[in-house]
């Protein structure tokens, strides 16, 4: 660690000697204000600072050590370091915010200083910096032309500095022969200030190791963000040639050939052809959140089209009704545990697929069509009964989830696709209900019911009438294994019994 030579003046009182330590996180860093206040109220006459003897010159930077500081500051320059404060914290210290406070700071060889930059700083601190003309006639356009348009030039006044401790630190790094170290182990947040500066005054080996910094370094929570809405706005590509397309490569695609919903139909595929159970698991529900995030967008985010998506259903529908014929071949049950178990397992993974691809339907409102579909799988329903109830009893799923999206208005299908789904399915379903019970943690069985009770409601009174007839006697045999119904029971009951009279007496 180093020290920096500093004073500091408050109205008219004397200077005093105020530490600033050399910290890994820049070239230094203010007194606490317990340590500022303390230096504030001592009275006492000054008396001179001790001499220590200078350190060689680094052959790694251009930056020479100021003479240290007494050992006493030395330490409270140290314990400083482990919290490093800002300027701003020390607008706290004073009771009175209309006192100006001034610090100076020296680079390089301080006796053969021919410039000062001071910086006003919002915060009511005054900066007065002594450094070198050729050094900043070497690294900064901006003062190369404050020198041209202003010659001879011995002072530059920086009025209402944003940012007094980055400008301090951006103009120690061109005393410095390697940049990009001097960044390393930087934050990202730190880094992009220094590059904001740095583009200011038309450090351009400053801008350039900051770019370099942030392409390499990993972008963690809200950074990326940060890091994309600055150099947007930065637009130095063009201006200055400094190069920001390697950082902007990190987060968008210069080929065509990779489209967008052609990688997210690919995504899907290989999540879909997963035989891992709990990776599937994990990607289906990160993949999902993920599409419901871009479908939510109001930014025109890139989403799944919804031929992909049913291309996608097909597939899955087609590799259904294959191992279903295959299990309901008589000789089947009498195949080895080698020859079962793939077919067996098939159908447990496409119904899943099936059941996660229904859910993004339904999210996106756009599960009409589905329901056309899987009412249309005339030859599955009937291969249905052929299958033992342990193997089958999955699909009865889909069914009771189409039965719970009609009946929360998720999809909207017309009436012939609802006959035709109660037709096709009801009766499989009310088959493996109890299997379905016992079978399936994640069956709700009054939503179920509920759902099965609103579509068949949806049709016309004649046919609630025949349906819950026939629910009715099934539920006197089965009980508990069959739906319980008696809800739309009771609605079908007062529309038929009850409202034609209600109706006839009003007009009466």
């Amino acid at each position: 660690m180093a020290d920096f030579a500093v004073q500091l003046r408050a109205r008219h009182t004397k200077i005093r000697n105020v530490p600033i330590a050399v910290t890994p996180e820049g070239f230094w860093c203010c007194p606490s204000p317990a340590v500022l206040q303390k230096t504030m109220k001592n009275q006492a006459p000054q008396t001179k600072p001790h001499k220590g003897i200078s350190p060689p010159n680094s052959k790694a930077s251009s930056v020479q050590r100021a003479p240290t500081i007494s050992s006493e500051k030395r330490t409270i320059a140290n314990s400083n370091v482990e919290n490093p404060n800002s300027l701003a914290n020390l607008s706290k210290v004073t009771d009175k915010p209309q006192q100006k406070h001034k610090i100076s700071v020296g680079f390089g060889q301080r006796e053969t200083s021919d410039f000062k930059v001071v910086l006003h700083g919002k915060d009511g601190f005054v900066v007065k910096m002594s450094v070198h003309k050729n050094v900043l006639l070497e690294n900064s356009n901006y003062f190369a032309q404050k020198f041209s348009e202003n010659s001879p030039m011995s002072c530059a006044e920086i009025p209402d500095c944003d940012d007094v401790e980055i400008y301090v630190e951006t103009v120690g790094l061109m005393y410095c022969k390697d940049i990009k170290l001097r960044l390393v182990k930087q934050s990202v947040p730190r880094v992009l200030r220094i590059l904001k500066v740095a583009e200011s005054l038309g450090f351009r080996a400053c801008v350039v190791s900051c770019l370099d910094y942030l392409e390499a370094v990993p972008w963690v929570g809200d950074e990326e963000e940060k890091v994309i809405s600055y150099l947007s706005h930065l637009q130095i590509d063009n201006k200055d040639g400094y190069g920001i397309s390697p950082l902007l490569r990190r987060v968008s695609s210069n080929t065509q050939n990779n489209a967008p919903n052609n990688t997210l139909s690919q995504i899907i595929e290989l999540v879909l052809k997963s035989t891992e159970d709990r990776a599937r698991r994990e990607m289906k529900l990160v993949v999902s959140k993920l599409l419901k995030e871009n479908s939510s967008s109001t930014s025109g985010a890139t989403d799944i089209s919804t031929e992909t998506l049913y291309d996608s259903c097909k597939v899955c529908l087609n590799s259904l009704l294959d191992r279903f014929r295959q299990a309901s071949e008589p000789e089947f049950t009498n195949q080895t545990m080698e020859v079962r178990d793939p077919v067996n397992r098939g159908i447990v993974l496409e119904v899943d697929n099936l059941l996660w691809l229904l859910e993004i339907l339904c999210d996106r409102n756009v599960g009409d069509n589905f329901i056309t579909m899987w009412a249309g799988q005339d030859e599955l329903a009937s291969l249905h009964a052929k299958l033992p109830i342990m193997s089958r009893h999955l699909v009865s799923c889909v069914t009771a989830r189409i039965f719970v999206g009609v009946g929360k208005g998720e999809v909207l299908p017309s009436k012939e696709t609802r006959q035709r789904l109660i037709h096709v399915w009801l009766q499989p379903l009310i088959d493996d209900y109890n299997w379905l019970q016992h079978a399936c943690r994640s069956f709700d069985q009054k939503v179920v019911e509920e759902g099965i009770g609103r579509t068949i409601l949806t049709l016309p009174l004649e046919e609630q009438q025949s349906i819950l007839l026939t629910w009715m006697g099934r539920f006197l045999k089965s009980g508990d294994a069959c739906p319980n119904l008696q809800r739309a029971f009771e609605v079908w009951w007062r529309r038929t019994f009850v409202r034609p009279f209600v109706e006839e007496g009003n007009r009466s």
